[in-house]
């Protein structure tokens, strides 16, 4: 490894023993960007969480994978006034920021890994009517897979906390331009937390649309839910397919030497995907809570 190499790798760690405001700077666009979601946000979670807790006593299965998701969803939303601040004032770079993108990326992943068990829920419920039906056991079933979602990301970020330590970020909410993820862990949240979930909900939605659109009895609720399916597909495609791809790209980009004083077009598309990702937690009270209790109530 030569000279210039080395001084370039321990570039972004020497700069946390520098004082916050050499990396800060004010991101007004981003801070306006999350504070509507912010907004938004807190709105339709509140409202959706005060249905689904007003309803417990009635609970099925769908409710118990309906209200993890808005757990998850609400929590990635109280989590964004951190986001706002870093991006008006700058947060110094600690230990709490891990703890901040952590939340930020745990949280995601619940909502993506809950949206695929709610498919596979759905498909299972109209391929299999019957034996659906009479199966006693799927509030425990449902109980078990939240929980397993849960514990499975709390592991991989135990595994991987050391990605995100201080020295390996250059504000709060951003990393190093040049220190990228490990390709492990890259591999993980592209394949696992990604890919693999959209096989399954395209797959799921694509057998109910062709179920339900097959059928002679083609009622308004029928044609209802085939929108529903349909929408929330599309959504899920668009709100994560941005940030997933802006993983890959800046994991194989290699920035130059000066990063730090120009603007990265693949660091600028990571954090616009972000914030596109983010949207979904919207979309996702919305769609699941307001829109399809009518048919699972």
């Amino acid at each position: 490894m030569n000279k210039s190499t080395a001084q370039l790798m321990t570039m972004c760690t020497n700069n946390t023993n520098i004082t916050t405001n050499a990396s800060c700077h004010v991101d007004l666009l981003q801070g306006l960007a999350y504070s509507a979601l912010f907004l938004l946000g807190v709105l339709v979670n509140a409202a959706a969480l005060h249905a689904f807790i007003a309803k417990r006593d009635s609970w099925t299965d769908t409710h118990i994978y309906m209200f993890n998701l808005a757990v998850a969803d609400f929590a990635f939303i109280l989590f964004l006034p951190f986001r706002i601040y870093d991006a008006f004032f700058c947060l110094p770079k600690t230990t709490f920021c891990t703890f901040l993108m952590y939340m930020h990326f745990i949280n995601m992943y619940a909502s993506i890994m809950t949206m695929t068990a709610i498919s596979v829920q759905r498909y299972l419920v109209i391929r299999f009517p019957l034996q659906a039906r009479f199966w006693r056991k799927k509030k425990a079933a449902a109980f078990v897979v939240c929980l397993f979602i849960w514990a499975t990301l709390l592991m991989i970020c135990a595994i991987f906390r050391k990605e995100n330590y201080p020295e390996n970020l250059w504000t709060c909410y951003e990393r190093c331009k040049d220190q990228p993820l490990k390709g492990q862990f890259i591999g993980i949240l592209i394949c696992l937390g990604f890919l693999t979930p959209l096989v399954i909900i395209v797959f799921c939605s694509s057998q109910i649309i062709c179920i339900l659109t097959k059928t002679d009895n083609k009622s308004e609720q029928r044609k209802s839910i085939v929108y529903i399916v349909t929408a929330n597909m599309i959504v899920f495609t668009v709100c994560y397919t941005p940030i997933h791809v802006a993983f890959l790209v800046n994991y194989l980009y290699t920035p130059p030497p000066n990063w730090q004083s120009v603007s990265v077009p693949p660091h600028v598309y990571l954090l616009v995907s972000e914030w596109i990702a983010a949207t979904n937690c919207c979309f996702d009270s919305i769609s699941y809570y307001f829109l399809l209790k009518r048919f699972y109530s």
